[in-house]
Parts: C-alpha cells; structure tokens; sequence
C-alpha cells in the first residue's frame, strides 16, 4: 500500500489561493516515492483540481487516510485529528497568544507539529520559505503608493504608471513594466523636489532580497549610511539611491564605553539603543524587512515622526513594512492591511489613520499576507524546496522516542510538537499556554 499524504485546502481569506506542494511534485512523489497525495476541494486554489487530478492525486473532503497533512497557514481548531503529523506555519514560535488555544488543542490530541518557519540549516538560514515573494510584492505595492501618492498632490512621475502587485500577471510581468519604468527615469528624470530619492532596507536577507530584486531594476546607486548626507549635495534625477542597513547601523549599545556586537545584541537587546532617526527623515522610501519582538529597540518611533514632520527637508513619504509587526519595529503600523487596499495614510500631528495613499502623513504598506499576492510563483518555490523533504518525512517511524526518530537535521529542527509534547528546543513555549 502506497503512503499517503494530505493537503488541506487554504481558506483564511479569499486571497490564499497558495499552496506547499504543486501539482508537478505531487506527480513525483507518485511515481518516483510511491507516494499517494489526496488534497481537499477549492474554489480559488491557483492550481485546478484538474491539474492535481492529473498528477495523479485523488481530490477529496476527506483526509482521514492521510497521517501526515501539509497546508500553509494556520488550520482551524476543529480540523486536527488524534496522533497525526501536520506541516504548515503555525506562528506559535513567539507564543503568539492567537494561535495558543490551536497549539494547546494539538497538544492535547498527541498530535505532531513541524513549523516550516523552523526548517534551517547549519548556519541557521531558512530552506523553505515565501520570503522573497513578500519582498517582492511589497516593493511593487510600496512603489505603487509612491507614484500615486505623488499624482494625489498633482505630481506626475513614472511611478505613476505602476500598479498594484494584484494587478500583474506574476513576477516576469512586474519586472517587466518595472524595467521600463526606470527607463523613463533615466531618460527623463525625476522633479527635483524628490531627489535624491533614497530607498532604505532595513535587514538583509530573504525578504529584503526580494524587495531589493524589484527595487534593483530601476537606475540605481547603492550607497553606504555613512554616504546618505553627502548624496544630498549633489543628487542625480536620473537616478535612484538604494542604502542597506545591518544591525550595526541600526542600533548602537546604550553604554559609551561599549562596542557594537552581533551576538550580544540578539542575546542582550536591551543594552542596546535605536539609532535610525539619523537615517530617517533623509530617507523617502524604508522597507522593514526585519525580524523584530518586544525586547529590541523600534526602528521608528511615533514621537520622532511627530518632531521631524514639520522639518523643511523631512523627505520620509513611504513605509513598506512588509514585516508588519502591528504598533513594532515601526511604531506607527496600526494595523495590518489587505492586498486590494495595501495602505494608509498615519498622520504624526494628530496620530490618526486613514485608508489609502492621500493626506498628509506618511503612507504604510502593511500587508500581512504579501506571498499570497503572487499565488502562481510563491507555490512553485515553495514546493521546489519542500518536496525533497517529503519522502524521509513520510518513511520515518514516528512510533520510536524523538531521541530516535530518523528525520533530515533541518526537518528534526523544526519539530515543535511530538505526540503533543513540545520537544527540548521549545519547551520554553509553555510559558505562553
């Protein structure tokens, strides 16, 4: 008898149409591993029930057959079964308290929990992951609420022309017209209110690399922080700036007598202090693409906005905070947006919020979700990086001791939950049960 694995269907908003593994891997996993896949029905899934039907899988509301099921956000309380193996991202590993009531339900079942947000290798870099989809969708959004930003107040650029990630037919399409755009900014120039127009990322790695993939085909200048007051002496139209901030340009120790250290930032983030709002009001675009929680300093706090604001060379107009920690590392992101109305407008003179990109203030991009803006491609890079995985997951005897159990190092990794028990590495989650 072949083994079988499950996929659940996604339904946590009408735009999850993704999915961890495509129908051409699911044809692999059959033929080459003998391996059965049977996936739930649904109506928006960016693959057809034709596809998956053609490679083989069996479409069906029920998983019951299937001991291990794979989906991608969260699953719903009531969905688990008894002593079964489930893959998607949990968004437990902070003690979110949202989804404690659906890790403690887990728990309670004896059921197995592997977090694909966990799955690193030696160094610690994520293997299967939908950043580079968030980055890329949050700089096409971000971009667009530049140029219509500009256009509200009467200023046409050829930002203008760009549009919402939404409303590309997949990544070639977007850095197409993306190419071309930074054409008509080589050839005709930006006004010159705008420049130098600076673009900050702050973090460097999978999600600002997507970002910095769009960002990269328009007429850049890479420059340091250290170089960001000399640009404004004498800033090109013709081009656009692009500045990467590391932790060390980012915070600094709250001691004098102290040396910025990476390791002792991530394990004392509390002897450190932000140092961003040097960069700041310098700045017209920031990506946040950090990994931020409470104990780190915010990168931008609401008070600062407040007093820079009214400055006469404040050029800080647009937030892309793709990480969208709510009221986090950018103090000010209120609120999570959704893809077909990605952004608002927070004013620091009054403190207040307003859907869309016109008003005063500086416009937020905020979607929590971005990948799902790009269905097609995220699923296709996603499952290229899982599917290998799936065989020793699925041959593994998880009746023997976690101590024993016979995974791949990275999936062993990202074992939260064993027979409903956390395991060692996360056992400090039961502070937030």
């Amino acid at each position: 008898m072949k083994s079988v694995i499950g996929i659940r269907r996604e339904d946590k908003n009408k735009w999850e149409k993704r999915v961890p593994i495509i129908p051409t891997h699911v044809s692999e996993l059959c033929e080459k591993h003998g391996i059965k896949t049977i996936i739930q029905p649904s109506p928006i899934r960016i693959f057809s029930e034709k596809d998956y039907k053609s490679s083989g899988a069996d479409v069906s509301e029920d998983l019951s057959s299937a001991p291990f099921v794979l989906a991608v956000k969260e699953i719903p309380i009531d969905f688990f079964q008894p002593n079964k193996t489930y893959m998607f991202f949990s968004h437990t590993i902070k003690g979110q308290k949202y989804n404690m009531p659906m890790l403690k339900h887990m728990m309670d079942l004896g059921c197995t929990l592997i977090d694909y947000e966990k799955i690193v290798d030696e160094n610690n870099r994520r293997l299967v992951f939908f950043g580079r989809f968030a980055g890329i969708a949050g700089m096409t959004d971000s971009l667009w609420a530049l140029g219509q930003q500009l256009k509200s107040e009467g200023v046409d650029t050829p930002f203008s022309e760009i549009r919402q990630t939404i409303d590309y037919d997949g990544k070639e399409d977007i850095k197409k017209h993306i190419s071309e755009v930074g054409k008509k900014i080589q050839k005709d120039g930006l006004p010159k209110f705008l420049t130098p127009l600076i673009c900050g990322f702050a973090g460097y790695g999978n999600v600002s690399r997507g970002a910095q993939e769009v960002y990269d085909l328009l007429p850049v200048t890479e420059i340091s922080p250290s170089e960001i007051e000399s640009v404004f002496d004498s800033p090109s139209d013709k081009h656009v700036y692009k500045v990467v901030f590391r932790e060390e340009h980012m915070v600094k120790p709250k001691s004098s007598d102290s040396e910025f250290a990476l390791q002792d930032y991530y394990q004392h983030p509390e002897k450190y202090k932000s140092v961003f709002n040097n960069y700041t009001p310098k700045l017209t675009l920031l990506m946040n693409c950090i990994y931020w929680n409470k104990q780190y300093p915010r990168l931008i706090i609401k008070e600062f906005l407040k007093e820079s604001f009214v400055s006469d060379d404040f050029m800080f107009r647009v937030v892309g905070d793709i990480s969208c920690d709510i009221n986090g590392a950018i103090e000010f992101t209120q609120k999570a947006t959704e893809p077909d109305s990605p952004v608002f407008v927070y004013n620091p003179l009054n403190d207040s919020v307003n859907d869309g990109y016109v008003g005063e203030g500086v416009v937020v991009m905020s979607v929590d979700n971005l990948p799902c803006e790009l269905p097609r491609d995220s699923s296709k890079e996603f499952s290229d990086s899982l599917w290998h995985f799936i065989p020793d997951i699925v041959k593994a005897d998880f009746s023997v001791d976690f101590n024993d159990l016979k995974l791949p190092d990275p999936i062993k990794k990202a074992v939260i939950l064993y027979h409903g028990r956390l395991t060692s590495d996360y056992e400090y989650i039961n502070k937030f049960l």
